[in-house]
This record gives C-alpha cells, sequence and structure tokens, in this order.
C-alpha cells in the first residue's frame, strides 16, 4: 500500500506593522499547523498575496503607506486574489470603522488585545468556509436583474437600457442568497447562517447594515423587512 500524502497546510498571511504582533501570531499559528508569510504594512501585503496566494489574510487596519481598509478594498477588485477570506484587526472600537472594513469585503472583525484562542477558531472557521466560493460559477435571474455570482455584478434592465452595478462582497452574497428564495422569508440568524457561516461570530445588526446598503444602491422595493421576523426578497 502507498504511503498517503501529508495534508498541505494552510497558507496565511498576517499583515501588521508591530513587531510584537507578528511574532506572537506567527508563533501560534505555526502551533497550530499553518505556514505563516509576514508583511508589515499594506504596500507589502498586497505584493505578498500576489505572489503568495494564501488561503487566508489577518489583517490590521492601522498600518503606514496603506491602511488595511485600502488594501482590503483592493484585494476584493483582484480577480486572482477576490476570494480569499480576511480576518481584520483593529484597535478602534467604533462601529463606524468595523462596518466600514465589512463594507469593503472583510469577514470578520476582532479588536485587540488579541485572544489567540479566538483568533485559531475564526481562522479555521474562515477556511473550513471557504467552499461556498468554490462552487460553480451562477447567473440568477429575477424580474428584472441579473446577479452574476461570477463576476459579483448586478444588472438590471429598465426602459431598454443595462445599468451595471457593483456590491462588496457580503451585499452580494446577501443579495443573491434572498434573491435565489424570492418570497421565502428568512430570520437575520439565518441569514447569518447562509451568508457569513455558523461559525463565523457577527451580530444581528450586520444584516440590517447590509440590507440598507443594498437598498441604497438598488432601491427599497426588492427587499422587504417583514416585522418582528427578518426579511425576504420580492415575489
Amino acid at each position: 500500500m502507498a504511503d498517503s500524502q501529508p495534508d498541505i497546510p494552510h497558507k496565511v498571511l498576517v499583515v501588521d506593522d508591530e513587531d510584537d504582533i507578528l511574532d506572537l501570531l506567527q508563533y501560534n499559528l505555526e502551533r497550530e499547523g499553518f505556514e505563516v508569510v509576514l508583511a508589515r504594512d499594506g504596500v507589502e501585503a498586497l505584493s505578498k498575496a500576489e505572489d503568495e496566494k494564501p488561503d487566508l489574510i489577518i489583517l490590521d487596519i492601522m498600518m503606514p503607506r496603506m491602511d488595511g481598509i485600502e488594501v482590503c478594498r483592493r484585494l476584493r477588485q483582484d480577480a486572482q486574489l477576490r476570494t480569499i477570506p480576511i480576518l481584520m484587526l483593529t484597535a478602534l472600537s467604533g462601529e463606524e470603522e468595523h462596518v466600514e472594513g465589512l463594507d469593503v469585503g472583510a469577514d470578520i472583525y476582532l479588536s485587540k488585545p488579541i485572544s489567540i484562542p479566538v483568533l485559531v477558531s475564526q481562522s479555521k472557521a474562515l477556511l473550513r468556509g471557504v467552499r461556498r466560493y468554490e462552487e460553480p460559477p451562477d447567473l440568477l435571474r429575477v424580474h428584472d436583474l441579473e446577479v452574476d455570482r461570477d463576476r459579483y455584478l448586478v444588472f438590471r434592465e429598465r426602459d431598454d437600457e443595462r445599468e451595471e452595478m457593483r456590491f462588496p462582497r457580503k451585499e452580494f452574497e446577501l443579495l443573491y442568497f434572498l434573491a435565489s428564495h424570492p418570497g421565502k422569508v428568512f430570520s437575520r440568524q439565518e441569514l447569518l447562517d447562509h451568508v457569513w457561516g455558523r461559525d463565523v461570530y457577527v451580530v444581528d445588526r450586520t444584516v440590517d447594515v447590509h440590507v440598507r446598503k443594498i437598498r441604497e444602491k438598488l432601491g427599497s422595493e426588492y427587499i422587504e423587512t417583514v416585522k418582528g421576523v427578518g426579511y425576504k426578497f420580492m415575489e
């Protein structure tokens, strides 16, 4: 019987401008079996992401040359890198900073000081959820919308004109999921489970924020609020 091949470790790119944070995360992640690549600012992070094609990026916000928000935005605009899960770290505690990070495509937010067990657990959860983004491309047509999951684009046909709209990653996935089930009511928790994953911790308000952002771009007629329950896409 041939020897089985060892599992290939997941590669994690850790980006932070503080050497003690880099050392701490590298030590603990390598203990868990990850291969770790380090970057010390946003510009280096983009270069390392392009060269290394990591399975996960752990990204600080406050950094020299380019902050984590801009790094995340550029990663999500890159056809080859846009599906890499991003775990964002911040010493900022304001809700607006967290919402901004999620809006540009971060998958989850953790605040400093870092809990190593939580960070490791969330990293593994994100990696387990990567399979959601490896499904075959799909094109959804509903009402006057065409939702292209391969290109993360939404098209709307009105008055013989075709309008193209771009959405941040989680807004798109939430829209796609709701539009895939027109008329079906989903609670906020169900939407969190389906779109963000059961193992990723985000609060109910995250769904409300993303629905509001979708309505700002698309209009309020597509997603209906079901009072006391959640949301549904128009039938």
